[in-house]
């Protein structure tokens, strides 16, 4: 079956360019910053230095040190910084070193960012982004390799947003600018290299809505961030067997596109949902209760959940291996579904 993706549909009729992941977010970023001066970045080594993977390298060149600022090593006092300048007017783009370092800002994030403007009668939006790199990138640790995403999916007034391929993380990260809610943007860490088209001139995409990256018949894939590509991995491997993988990818958990992926399931009869956090009270379980509740009639067999193993992430690259999930483990689970009659 022919892989029908989200960028193929945007390039019919447009011209696109390749960038990385990582260019396509400084790029969002340079975009939005020429466009609103109420736009800033702040963050640690965010400056000169241009970030510790290097995502706004050139920004404080070009902008200078008033919308690119550089931060002590605080949390929370980013965030709460952060917050401050929203309620103000002012639209800040907090990046955090690691996505893991989001649980010594969590009183910023889950009681003042996500609740302040109901607190308050409205009397002020919170235009707030926070851009956090997450995920295993080879031995990094525990405590710079997780995938928090779902710690804030039940946390009412925040939009969480992973996006999976450079044309999703550019149109994204300008909506989650534009927005008055505040928003969460995970970047998983390994897809900053990974290259793909982006079309030329406005590029948006909006919040809430999934993406079939895939069209297929027997069973659906919900799957985001680096997981996105393991999915059509899998998906391709699967042809050999005569299996037709549908892969969705909702690119982000709050909101959350059910009607797509419901309407997905109901077409194939079968689900499986593939994150790289832990399978045990991960975002996953979600996904399959409203799968449940939506959905339950039209299963042809039990939804199957694959995540990472419920243990603290190795320091060792080689044993990190054996806790996140892998192309096989996603083929393994899809045969499994197929195996019920």
């Amino acid at each position: 079956m022919t892989e029908v993706t989200y960028e193929a549909r945007q390039a019919e009729g447009a011209s696109t360019r390749q960038l990385s992941f990582a260019e396509a977010i400084r790029e969002a970023l340079a975009e939005e910053l020429e466009r609103d001066e109420a736009v800033f970045l702040m963050g640690e080594d965010i400056g000169a230095f241009g970030g510790v993977f290097g995502v706004t390298s050139g920004l404080h060149a070009r902008f200078g040190s008033r919308r690119v600022v550089d931060t002590p090593i605080s949390e929370t006092f980013i965030v709460g910084g952060a917050v401050g300048a929203a309620i103000t007017g002012l639209r800040p783009v907090v990046e955090l070193q690691f996505a893991d370092f989001a649980a010594v800002a969590m009183d910023e994030l889950a009681l003042k960012a996500a609740a302040w403007r109901y607190m308050h009668g409205g009397l002020f939006d919170v235009p707030l982004v926070v851009r956090m790199p997450e995920g295993a990138i080879g031995g990094a640790g525990p405590e710079q390799s997780q995938c928090p995403e779902g710690l804030f999916s039940n946390v009412p007034g925040l939009h969480v947003v992973v996006p999976s391929t450079p044309a999703d993380a550019k149109g994204l990260l300008k909506s989650a600018i534009r927005s008055d809610d505040p928003v969460l943007f995970f970047e998983h860490k390994v897809l900053y290299k990974q290259r793909g088209p982006i079309p030329d001139g406005e590029h948006l995409v909006p919040i809430g809505v999934a993406d079939v990256k895939r069209q297929g018949d027997d069973v659906t894939i919900v799957a985001w961030a680096r997981m996105v590509q393991l999915a059509l991995d899998a998906a391709e491997r699967l042809v050999a067997d005569g299996v037709s993988v549908e892969v969705v990818d909702p690119r982000g958990l709050r909101p959350l596109d059910q009607d797509t992926i419901i309407s997905s399931v109901k077409k194939t009869g079968r689900a499986v949902i593939v994150h790289e956090a832990s399978r045990v009270g991960g975002p996953g379980a979600e996904v399959a209760a409203v799968l449940a509740e939506h959905a339950l009639p039209w299963l042809a067999a039990p939804i199957v959940r694959v995540g990472a193993e419920d243990v603290p992430l190795p320091q060792s690259a080689h044993l990190e291996q054996f806790v996140i999930p892998n192309v096989d483990d996603v083929i393994a689970a899809v045969r499994r579904v197929m195996g019920h009659a």
